[in-house]
């Protein structure tokens, strides 16, 4: 088939939807398929690149400047007066395709595809649906997001965030009843957005899927632990992700500095960049846990694979995961969990079997979660084989198989 793959955020972007979008565009070209990726530049100019086997069309693009692009270090705050100024604009900041619709057009003239798949409701997700629509052409749309996904981040006042949260869900289930198909990574997910609606569209949960041949249990290469500053032979809480506010990763900070107080001899290591990573720094540096957290930035693989197997435990505090594809890579490894029961994360961290959920925000239970991970070795056997047992139902294969199936479908 020819498929075409609609994305706000893509390689060498890193989140969630970024990732996914390339793991299937690549998955689906390794089956013999024929891929077109629209996305936004990241120069600004429109421009192609076939990459692992797909044909990557980077369209024109603005710089936002209002967020880092997720691909640069995100720069240290100016200082006026030895005083930190909050950011307010990024040199390299977010690119989004503002009037994609001719470039799109002529690039979809061009491919004349089988069936489009798009990942975000952008000017580029909507522009093919339009194109889609006019050429009798089958759209399936995967929604990732969920309203507290947008308006959690903005920490606006309840009696705001109420009404934002129903209009943005009114919104998303406009943009899956103008698809022939809609997904979503959980069950959870779904029951969150359309618990008291229905759409007259197919919908299914199809997991966002990991490559397990990347990830897997086992001890990393001795020299990760030197290059990267990481001590050998102490238990080390991991944290892998955006360090933005919306994930919550001093909530995990401030769990681990109580849990540290019981279990002493850990080390916390934090992989991933992001807007609120100067500030949590600053804070480890003034409660005296340098030595203790290690901040190693942006890190791709081979680095990263190797870096899962360093840890002991994963932990993440983040309220707004509709999934979560680093709690699979995670489990994936072999790692016990720690998330908190919010979003969708309760289909991959199921409490008792691989790890716990906590309460959301609360730091007393994180703390807790840790000691009882990190004091008792016969429950990280059992948590982390169950891990991989869990991790095993979201094989990328498995994933690029039912989306595979869901396009024939609708190409008879």
């Amino acid at each position: 088939m020819k498929i075409v793959i609609a994305t706000a955020v893509y390689y060498p972007m890193i989140n969630g939807v970024a990732v996914f979008s390339r793991n299937l565009a690549v998955g689906l070209a390794r089956r013999g398929h024929e891929v077109l990726v629209l996305c936004p530049s990241q120069t600004g100019k429109n421009y192609v690149r076939n990459q692992d086997g797909v044909k990557v069309n980077y369209l024109r693009s603005i710089n936002t400047r209002v967020y880092p692009d997720q691909i640069n270090d995100v720069p240290p705050k100016k200082k006026v007066l030895g005083v930190e100024l909050p950011h307010l604009f990024y040199k390299k900041g977010f690119k989004v395709s503002v009037f994609p619709a001719i470039e799109i057009k002529k690039a979809l003239d061009k491919f004349a595809p089988d069936v489009v798949h798009v990942q975000i409701s952008d000017p580029i997700g909507l522009s093919v649906v339009s194109y889609a629509r006019r050429h009798h052409i089958p759209v399936v749309t995967t929604e990732h997001n969920q309203p507290e996904v947008i308006t959690e981040p903005l920490k606006v006042p309840k009696v705001v965030k109420k009404p934002m949260d129903a209009m943005l869900s009114a919104y998303f289930r406009n943009r899956q009843s103008k698809s022939d198909f809609v997904t979503m990574p959980t069950e959870q997910s779904i029951r969150n957005l359309l618990s008291k609606h229905q759409i007259d569209v197919p919908i299914a949960a199809v997991s966002n899927g990991v490559d397990l041949t990347n990830f897997k249990p086992g001890k990393p290469k001795s020299e990760i632990y030197q290059k990267y500053g990481i001590s050998k032979d102490v238990p080390i809480v991991l944290y892998v992700g955006r360090v933005d506010p919306e994930k919550q990763v001093g909530t995990v900070i401030a769990a681990f500095k109580e849990a540290r107080k019981i279990v002493p001899k850990t080390e916390m290591v934090i992989v991933g960049d992001g807007v609120d990573k100067a500030r949590l720094e600053k804070m480890v540096k003034d409660d005296g846990l340098s030595s203790a957290i290690k901040f190693l930035g942006r890190v791709t693989p081979p680095d990263l694979y190797e870096l899962y197997r360093v840890g002991t435990l994963f932990a993440t505090a983040s309220e707004i995961e509709t999934q979560g594809i680093v709690l699979i890579e995670a489990a994936a490894t072999g790692l016990p969990l720690i998330a908190v029961d919010k979003g969708a994360v309760s289909e991959v961290c199921i409490s008792d079997k691989n790890g716990f959920l906590c309460r959301p925000g609360n730091t007393a239970e994180i703390a807790e979660a840790m000691v009882k991970i990190l004091s008792d070795a016969e429950l990280q056997k059992k948590f982390a084989e169950n891990s991989v047992k869990i991790a095993g139902e979201h094989d990328l294969e498995k994933t690029i198989d039912k989306f595979i199936n869901i396009y024939q479908k609708l190409k008879k």
